[in-house]
């Protein structure tokens, strides 16, 4: 055999054409931004991601001062198909609030919401990228398909627990809806957009988005940049975090982020460190192997055959 046809086998084995479900070698997390990515974390997988923060925050008009700490903890659980997650979203924060002839040690549930988010689009479904095994140059070309996101939507719920953080007679309940989309614009760039309307028919309804940019350094290692745009009648703001991963396993990752805002109606800094954790052993991998055009072939002519043969007995 001569080496380009070894090099054509090789190349034949590693592009078999298979269709995988969302779940990934190792743990993709939402942490430590804010963004919520398009996929799930896949069927009957079960995902931790929690994390401690420390916050400031001064409002110049109102003449209040919070410092304090407190506990992100999300749990997302794929179920019933490979794109489907339900996922809890949940904030508890310890501080000393601080106003003109007040003080107060405040703690409670700062957010505490649950929904589900669907994946309905996938650009790279049914989808192979052919290799050129002649032409190295061929292979490092922009592959245009890049640029198509994958979308999915999130609808949920916001539950006031307490009122040490809510808005002023806010409701116990109300909606969430999000359209998140997602590129991979290299092996290492990932693009997230998220574009949300959050406590939807009270007086606190707001509008937002969440766009994320996260680069894989090495196997170990990535970065992400991040702004959070929120716009209401009652609260309005920008928020740029940045921060870092690092994977000690290929289930267990550690995190830290620094976020900041543009304002001083209050002036916000947060700080913090977290982990995620996945559980996966009930998972079995969905590997769908597409059918070879030869035997596709194959069973077209079959099919003719069949047919010429019934329309032969019918003749007799």
């Amino acid at each position: 055999m001569t080496t380009s046809k070894k090099i054509a086998l090789v190349f034949t084995f590693l592009s078999l054409q298979l269709t995988f479900g969302q779940h990934t070698d190792v743990i993709n997390s939402n942490r430590p931004g804010e963004s919520m990515t398009a996929y799930s974390v896949g069927k009957t997988v079960f995902q931790l991601e929690s994390g401690i923060y420390f916050n400031r925050e001064n409002h110049k008009l109102l003449g209040y001062e919070a410092n304090g700490m407190g506990l992100n903890l999300d749990l997302r659980y794929g179920f019933f198909l490979e794109q489907l997650e339900f996922v809890l979203n949940s904030q508890i924060q310890f501080d000393e609030y601080t106003a003109p002839l007040i003080q107060d040690d405040r703690s409670g549930f700062r957010n505490l919401t649950f929904g589900a988010k669907y994946l309905f689009y996938d650009p790279y479904k049914n989808y192979e990228e052919k290799v050129n095994i002649y032409s190295w140059k061929a292979n490092q070309k922009f592959n245009w398909r890049r640029l198509l996101p994958a979308v999915a939507v999130y609808a949920g719920a916001n539950f006031v627990v307490g009122d040490a953080f809510s808005f002023p007679e806010e409701p116990a309940f109300s909606p969430k809806v999000m359209v998140v989309t997602q590129q991979h614009l290299t092996n290492h760039l990932v693009f997230v957009t998220n574009i949300f309307a959050d406590r939807i028919g009270t007086d606190f309804q707001s509008f937002g988005y969440v766009i994320t940019l996260t680069n894989g350094f090495n196997e170990k290692w990535s970065g992400f940049l991040e702004n959070k745009g929120i716009q209401g009648d009652y609260y309005s703001d920008s928020i740029l975090t940045v921060g870092a991963a690092y994977l000690l396993f290929e289930n267990f990752q550690i995190d830290a982020s620094v976020s900041k805002n543009f304002k001083d109606t209050p002036d916000i800094l947060y700080g913090g460190i977290g982990c995620s954790w996945r559980f996966d052993k009930k998972h079995r991998p969905i590997m769908l192997e597409k059918e070879d055009p030869a035997d596709k072939r194959a069973g077209k002519k079959k099919e003719k055959e069949k047919e010429k043969k019934r329309l032969d007995e019918v003749e007799d």
